[in-house]
């Protein structure tokens, strides 16, 4: 008898071709890297002010203009920095706006997360509340005469009989 045919992929093949996939793109994450870490080298060489070789012998003059000069540089690039952080804000607050009329003309609202509650604890929760006596602290209190130490005169029109 004939033996039967086997399908092409048999599970060595999947496994080589498994492990040639995974080595492909671990090749393929190495070069990004490589050529990000290359792009931010020269970024950086673009934009940052080289020091003067000889800042011992230089006099007093001339490292202010250095100090100068740099102080400018930082001032640039501050400002620089707020105009993009502003414009970030600006867009994000586009999108949002957008997002919200794309939402509001499909008629799909974005529904807010609910916390689960448990239906158990409020019914013991209510149980507990009925359970407990209502204590009347007033009806515990000492009685004290208000008007211990009012006035003679006070006293006197206290007496005085008003319903007639």
């Amino acid at each position: 008898m004939k033996k039967a045919k086997k399908g092409f992929l048999t599970p060595e093949r999947k496994k080589k071709l498994r492990k040639l996939l995974m080595l492909k793109a671990a090749e393929d994450l190495k070069q990004q890297q490589m050529l990000k870490e290359q792009e931010r080298q020269r970024y950086l060489q673009e934009r940052i002010l080289p020091l003067p070789e000889n800042l011992d012998d230089m006099d007093t003059d001339e490292l202010r203009e250095v100090a100068q000069e740099f102080f400018e540089h930082i001032v640039e690039l501050e400002s620089g920095k707020y105009d993009l952080s502003y414009e970030v804000r600006q867009k994000d607050f586009e999108i949002n706006e957008l997002t919200i009329a794309v939402n509001d003309l499909r008629g799909k609202f974005v529904k807010p997360t609910l916390k689960k509650v448990s239906n158990t604890d409020n019914k013991f929760n209510k149980l507990t509340k009925k359970a407990a006596p209502t204590v009347d602290f007033r009806s515990n209190l000492k009685q004290v005469d208000t008007n211990k130490f009012a006035m003679e005169e006070e006293k006197a029109a206290e007496k005085v009989d008003w319903s007639k």
